[in-house]
């Protein structure tokens, strides 16, 4: 089981990157994955918050636990100038 501290290290990782762009790769069950560009926007104690960067899907923005990241329901990647930098 995830413990606080390493929950914690996640999101300081992410406060890091606050307003900077990402892909994001979202599993949503039943072999389903969403791909996405956005903005991290908000880091909150149990959630973070992504602008996306298309809204042609109903929704601007979504939210996401830490635990997802840890389990790899979530992934992130940062990009810096053209390349990516993997985060988690």
């Amino acid at each position: 089981m995830a413990t606080v501290q390493t929950l914690d290290k996640i999101r300081k990782s992410l406060e890091k990157h606050l307003g900077k762009k990402i892909l994001l790769k979202a599993n949503k069950g039943r072999k389903q994955i969403i791909t996405k560009e956005g903005i991290l926007e908000k880091v909150y104690p149990s959630v973070f918050v992504i602008k996306l960067d298309d809204e042609t899907n109903g929704y601007s923005r979504v939210s996401y636990s830490y635990s997802d990241l840890l389990t790899d329901n979530v992934k992130l990647q940062v990009f810096k100038n053209q390349d990516k930098l993997k985060i988690s």
